[in-house]
């Protein structure tokens, strides 16, 4: 298995090509099982991860970070090989703390960018966050107080790159723009949904990033499960969410072909669908996030996968996108 390591868009650092996502931490994955996952990783290659301030979902909010801050402490050198980052935007509704709109909100306020810094680092069990990433565009708050937040944590050490998550085209333009105006390094990455199925961010998103020169890290890189062999997975008795399978139906002719392709290639379909991503050179790493030791395992497979030009063509076929950049996808 190669994990190979490129550069976060046009930044210095070096990351993996596969992320390692921690959203599945003390949610679906236990904290022991969350260790191995982490420790193979490692093994394997992977120095990149991601987490965000409010995953935990089913149980307290910030119960993912605190796994990851308890697997730092264990020390060993765990927190030196990682390039940690993490998020800031949605709501902290953690019980044990007093109810205050600041946290409660959904905002990238100055006074909130600071406060929930602290709390992560704290949780983290570290003195600093190496990629920090706005989950969400707040239009109603000044550029101007935003950066300043940032700039504050990164020159206390605190932060080391910012980055936005789920921007549009011109979120990433305006965010750079104002940036550059102060002399600022802005914005080194962007992290959006993107898979074979869902391709809208080829339309301005990714020349956005070219352009800027951030590194695209795509969540949800096999569209929930969607393109990681589940009408195999249905076949051989699955239990699947009523939603999830009535979407599985509507597009199972093109899972069929997707699926039919991948058999002819000897690959599996998650493996290919990952391989699709790491052929993008806007893209520094997709994000896997492995419930267990063996999605771990299989994800790295598509680091040795080349697909060729008749493949990519039939790919093109099953799964068509936008129709190129934009505007030419629309206009001349």
């Amino acid at each position: 298995m190669t994990i190979t390591h490129r550069r976060l868009g046009r930044h210095g650092v070096l990351v993996s090509d596969l992320c390692l996502g921690t959203m599945n931490f003390g949610w679906h994955t236990e904290q022991d099982d969350a260790f191995a996952i982490m420790d193979r990783a490692l093994e394997l290659g992977i120095n990149f991860f991601d987490t965000a301030d409010v995953y935990g979902w089913e149980g307290e909010r910030g119960d993912t970070e605190t796994i990851l801050g308890n697997w730092f402490a264990l020390g060993d050198g765990r927190r030196d090989a990682v390039v940690l980052a993490t998020k800031v935007f949605n709501t902290m509704e953690i019980e044990r703390n007093r109810r205050e709109p600041n946290t409660d909100g959904r905002n990238l306020s100055a006074y909130k960018i600071r406060k929930h810094a602290e709390g992560s680092l704290r949780r983290l069990q570290t003195d600093h966050i190496d990629l920090y990433q706005m989950h969400h565009v707040d239009r109603d708050c000044p550029w101007d107080e935003i950066w300043q937040a940032f700039d504050a944590l990164v020159q206390q050490g605190k932060v080391v790159y910012v980055g936005s998550s789920n921007f549009a085209g011109w979120d990433i333009a305006t965010a750079c723009q104002e940036a550059s105006r102060h002399g600022r390094l802005g914005l080194v990455s962007e992290q959006s949904i993107y898979h074979l199925d869902n391709r809208t961010v080829e339309l301005e998103v990714i020349p956005a990033c070219r352009h800027y020169g951030l590194g695209l890290i795509p969540w949800s890189p096999l569209g929930s499960g969607l393109l990681g062999g589940v009408l195999k997975k249905i076949e051989g008795g699955r239990r699947m969410a009523d939603a999830f399978r009535e979407k599985v139906e509507a597009k199972r002719p093109q899972l069929e072909r997707y699926e039919a392709l991948c058999a002819e290639m000897g690959e599996e379909p998650a493996a290919v669908a990952l391989a699709w991503l790491l052929r993008n050179p806007v893209v520094s790493a997709p994000i896997i996030g492995p419930r267990t030791m063996a999605q771990l395992e299989s994800a790295v497979r598509a680091t040795e996968i080349t697909l060729d030009d008749d493949v990519l063509t039939k790919l093109d076929e099953i799964f068509p996108g936008p129709g190129g950049e934009a505007p030419k996808a629309y206009a001349w």
